[in-house]
């Protein structure tokens, strides 16, 4: 059975005994922990935070207590909307910090694969002869086939089919480079 605890006799005391505390903390202990429970929906969370509210009474000044078990209550509802707050700014920061950590990998890794197909595109092409350079290098930079005749002294009627075999051979070198069998880079 427990023993029944009156306000009042609290109220007039500045520092309690030990025995004092020990009671309540038996007294109101379960009470606290089953409000922190609501609010936190933790079993182990709300026991920690159980014992820091009764840290908390232990250092306060008595005196200025009108009711223990209100402030205990008080105090319970505070350290439990503090810590849900702290839980959800550390939810935040920590998918901030992921987010930002994918996404630099990511761009780390785009930068570099970029890098990598155009050394090897740059490659493939090195290979092949000068004019089949050429008209890739203007048909890809935006060229129309007219200026493409002009600039590469051809029939304008035969650049569409110079252009297929440029890059017929273009394919067939970088899939040579890839080690691929596949000619799907276009």
């Amino acid at each position: 059975m427990r023993a029944q605890l009156s306000d009042s006799s609290y109220s007039t005391i500045s520092e309690p005994t030990e025995a004092q505390f020990q009671q309540l903390f038996k007294q109101y202990y379960p009470n606290v922990v089953r409000k922190v429970m609501k609010v936190v929906q933790d079993q182990q969370t709300a026991e920690e935070i159980a014992q820091e509210v009764f840290l908390k009474l232990y250092h306060e000044d008595w005196e200025g207590i009108q009711s223990i078990p209100a402030w205990l209550m008080t105090v319970a509802v505070r350290l439990s909307y503090n810590y849900i707050r702290t839980e959800k700014r550390q939810m935040k920061k920590a998918e901030k910090q992921a987010t930002y950590s994918k996404d630099v990998i990511s761009s780390v890794e785009e930068t570099y694969m970029n890098k990598e197909d155009r050394n090897e595109v740059k490659e493939a092409l090195a290979q092949l002869n000068e004019r089949d350079q050429l008209l890739l290098m203007m048909k890809f930079s935006g060229y129309r086939y007219e200026e493409i005749s002009q600039i590469a002294q051809v029939e304008r009627t035969s650049v569409g089919t110079l252009i297929a075999r440029a890059k017929k051979r273009f394919k067939h070198i970088y899939s040579e480079m890839k080690g691929d069998d596949q000619d799907e880079v276009y």
